[in-house]
């Protein structure tokens, strides 16, 4: 009894997620880990059928029984498991057939994989807009360099013409240059650190309603969907309404692009999270924001590198709105993240609700 107590508080204690099922695949036992990642009672659901549990594939199925049958054991790599309140769950999982005294059991040893390649993609994503970053600061001292000598160049030239209509010239080579500084300055982003203050995130989220639905003239159906459990957040309150309006802008261009524009939607989402990693930190709360539409979807081609300066899927687009974002995102230690394909794009961002942001 000893021995079958101490095994069971080690099970108990696992941060992996350990099942038992029996040679019918009924679940015989469940550790705490388990019933975490598949959001089931272990207590509740004993003897249930494992694809009353979570579900995969006919396929994966077969290979369970054939484990029991043949007493051979395998393991599977990134398998996409459906749990019972429709959540998909990318894992690994080893099954060990174990011989018992009347029949095979079967043990499942199930290794969530959606946070390390979700913090896999985070670190690339980071370093790519460090990369950009430092690009675009050595172009801009290149570009603005020469920039300021041709416009002080122009202007010394203006004030020697006598001819008026020469001046022009002068006038047309002092507002180009004046364009491309100001261009140069939007690619870098704002300089300024944010004014942080405890705001709520919906107040943030209602303004950028009510521009969107004066810009749209009410053709585009917005679908609120918050929580209003979420405590206040530490924002600049003006720079969060500008990072969600690029989002949301570039959601109302995109269904613009469809036939019958009043079949658009797009919703505002809010959630909170449990122990979310951002970068290297753990936080203990976080919220989520989504902003979902239901246009055509960004390319495929485009996916990787949407966040970049100057990339744009419109031929009238400047490609910065998107790049603006991230960085004000990032200032607030913060993530945005992009999932997309035709009639259904979502934008996510996590904002820590920790105080010392």
């Amino acid at each position: 009894m000893m021995n079958d107590a101490l095994h069971r508080l080690l099970l108990d204690n696992l941060t992996t997620a350990v099942l038992l099922l029996d040679a019918e695949l009924r679940l015989q036992y469940m550790n705490p880990a388990a019933e975490m990642l598949l959001a089931v009672s272990g207590q509740r659901n004993h003897g249930q059928f494992i694809s009353e549990l979570f579900t995969e594939s006919a396929e994966a199925l077969a290979a369970l029984r054939q484990a029991v049958s043949q007493a051979h054991p395998f393991t599977k790599r990134e398998a996409t498991l459906t749990s019972l309140n429709g959540h998909s769950l990318t894992v690994d999982y080893a099954v060990t057939p174990i011989p018992a005294r009347r029949e095979t059991l079967l043990l499942l040893e199930i290794h969530p994989r959606d946070r390390l390649l979700r913090i896999t993609k985070e670190e690339a994503q980071l370093s790519k807009q460090e990369t950009t970053k430092l690009l675009v600061r050595g172009l801009a001292h290149e570009i603005k360099n020469p920039l300021g000598g041709i416009r002080g160049a122009a202007q010394l030239l203006s004030r020697e013409l006598h001819e008026p209509s020469l001046r022009d010239y002068t006038d047309v080579i002092i507002e180009e240059a004046d364009r491309l500084r100001n261009l140069v300055d939007r690619m870098l982003g704002s300089n300024k650190l944010p004014s942080l203050a405890m705001t709520n995130i919906h107040e943030v989220l209602e303004r950028v309603c009510s521009l969107v639905d004066l810009e749209s003239q009410g053709c585009i159906t917005l679908v609120r969907d918050y929580d209003p459990s979420i405590p206040d957040v530490l924002i600049d309150r003006e720079q969060m309404i500008q990072a969600v309006l690029n989002i949301v802008r570039n959601a109302m261009q995109a269904l613009a692009s469809q036939s019958d524009l009043h079949l658009g939607r797009i919703t505002l989402r809010t959630r909170t999270l449990r122990q979310f990693t951002i970068g290297h930190t753990r936080h203990r709360l976080v919220c989520k924001v989504e902003i979902i539409d239901n246009g055509p979807g960004i390319p495929p081609e485009l996916q990787d590198t949407i966040f970049y300066p100057m990339v744009s899927g419109r031929a009238d687009g400047t490609g910065l709105g998107l790049a603006i974002t991230q960085n004000i995102i990032s200032q607030h230690q913060g993530l945005i993240e992009c999932e997309s394909h035709p009639g259904h794009t979502v934008f996510a961002l996590f904002l820590p609700l920790e105080q010392g942001v």
